[in-house]
């Protein structure tokens, strides 16, 4: 099978949003009057960012499923997106997997496919997304002010339980195991939490290196600090089996591909974040506050600070 047949057999979709499709040089995005293109682009490299034994139907929803998180951490509502896919042959068994579960996501999302490029070579995954956002209402990591709150969508961690255990250093019970492998392998990009925290929320950034590493640059770009409470941010890893709390803390903090929320928002908008998160039909946590003062806190239930290190992932560390 050569490349443009590849492409038509498992990647060629109608078009809907982009005038063209994918059958030119370019694809041709035109955003609504009053919107904003938000773009972002991810790669995924086998052995780095997933292993070869993962479902191909599961990588195809993933590849995806962590660029549309960018865009919900903009509060942005996906256009489209664009494929470039390297692999060392044909396999039509996995494209046909791969292309099922990243096309299921696009479709959930109303994401069109508009573009890409094919070529041989080790197996690498690059998406760039397209979104919308109203003219000065996208969610930015700059706006957190001293004294808002701190919150976290959904649950952190159990991808990097689920990654432990792959490295065995962790054992679980086998349904433990297989609901920690679905949040590594199937994470949930929380677009339309995104969307309802316009409006409310101060800044906001996507967890996908960990907690802590993520929402340094928050504190960053809004030249800020933050105490995180220990017992709420271990509430957020949702695997029972492990119950060390020192271990639930690591995990939580610092675990990594979780592609949840982290957002600020002022103490005035409590109700309105519950609102935002019901209508979304997503949990939210609020875990601590924004401090004047520089730097980064993990307190527990007394207040006190803990005398330990969180470190998140970096590929070049």
């Amino acid at each position: 099978m050569g490349e443009f047949d590849l492409i038509a057999r498992y990647f060629r979709r109608p078009a809907r949003r982009s005038p063209l499709g994918s059958g030119d040089d370019c694809a041709l995005l035109a955003p609504r009057a009053g919107m904003q293109l938000a773009v972002s682009t991810d790669m995924l490299v086998e052995g780095r960012h997933f292993l070869s034994t993962v479902d191909p139907a599961r990588l195809g929803h993933k590849a995806l499923a962590v660029n549309l998180s960018d865009l919900a951490a903009c509060g942005a509502e996906p256009l489209a997106f664009t494929l470039s896919l390297s692999m060392p042959n044909v396999d039509e068994a996995w494209l046909a997997g791969f292309s099922r579960g990243l096309l299921e996501l696009a479709d959930a999302h109303g994401c069109e496919l508009v573009g890409g490029d094919t070529t041989r070579g080790p197996l690498v995954i690059s998406i760039t997304v397209f979104g919308e956002v109203p003219q000065g209402q996208a969610l930015l990591r700059s706006g957190a002010r001293a004294g808002d709150d701190l919150w976290a969508s959904g649950h952190l961690g159990d991808a990097r339980v689920a990654l432990e255990v792959f490295r065995g250093t962790q054992s679980l019970p086998a349904e433990a195991f297989a609901a920690v492998r679905e949040r590594m392998e199937l994470p949930q990009p929380r677009v339309a939490l995104g969307q309802a925290l316009r409006g409310i929320a101060s800044a906001a950034v996507d967890v996908s290196d960990g907690l802590v590493g993520d929402l340094r640059h928050v504190l960053a770009a809004s030249a800020v600090g933050a105490t995180i409470e220990a017992p709420a941010a271990q509430s957020l890893l949702a695997c029972t089996a492990v119950t060390d709390e020192a271990q639930r803390l690591e995990f939580a903090l610092a675990g990594g591909d979780d592609y949840e929320l982290l957002f600020t928002a002022p103490p005035a908008a409590r109700d309105a974040v519950a609102q935002a998160a019901a209508g979304a039909r997503t949990r939210v946590t609020r875990i601590g506050r924004i401090d004047a003062e520089r730097g980064l806190r993990v307190a527990d239930a007394q207040g006190r600070l803990l005398d330990r290190a969180f470190a998140s992932f970096d590929h070049f560390a």
